[in-house]
């Protein structure tokens, strides 16, 4: 039993010491200066708006009187001539129908009107902000100067966790 209360009193000694040896407790430091650490963003947007040009039209051209001229002439030329001359002539006539009928179909069109048209205009547009990622914190503690970042600004105390260890 000696034994055994010998090895008992020498694992509590050794457990003081060792708790006797590093510390840790807590006390306050004075906050000497707080500088945010700021970060700029971008975060660009479109800003469209819509404007009125004015487009020159093209005069709306009818068919009809080509087709109708053509057959007309094809039919005029058909009966002028024989044998393969009537077919010639038929062909003659068919161009020379579609011309005409084109002319006369289209002579009052006139040039093309002017017609107002929306057209959009869009351009990137650069808009920053300021987002705040942390402080930068510069405290006295027992006469010198320490700088941490921490995520929000202490005050005028900053809260410190002391930890005392023997030199070796």
């Amino acid at each position: 039993m000696k034994l055994q209360a010998k090895l008992m009193f020498s694992a509590m000694l050794l457990g003081t010491l060792s708790a006797a040896q590093a510390a840790d407790f807590e006390d306050y430091g004075r906050v000497v200066r707080v500088t945010p650490q700021v970060e700029r963003i971008n975060r660009p947007h479109q800003e469209c708006r819509t404007e009125y040009v004015q487009v020159q039209q093209q005069p709306q051209r009818g068919v009809g009187g080509s087709v109708i001229g053509g057959i007309a002439g094809a039919l005029l030329g058909s009966q002028v001539g024989g044998g393969n001359g009537r077919t010639a002539a038929a062909a003659a006539g068919a161009i020379a129908g579609a011309v005409v009928g084109d002319r006369v179909e289209n002579q009052n069109a006139g040039p093309g009107g002017v017609q107002e048209q929306a057209v959009k205009q869009c351009r990137t547009v650069d808009s920053y902000e300021s987002r705040t990622t942390g402080y930068e914190v510069v405290y006295d503690y027992r006469g010198r100067n320490y700088t941490s970042y921490m995520s929000y600004d202490p005050g005028e105390r900053v809260r410190l966790r002391v930890s005392v260890e023997p030199a070796q």
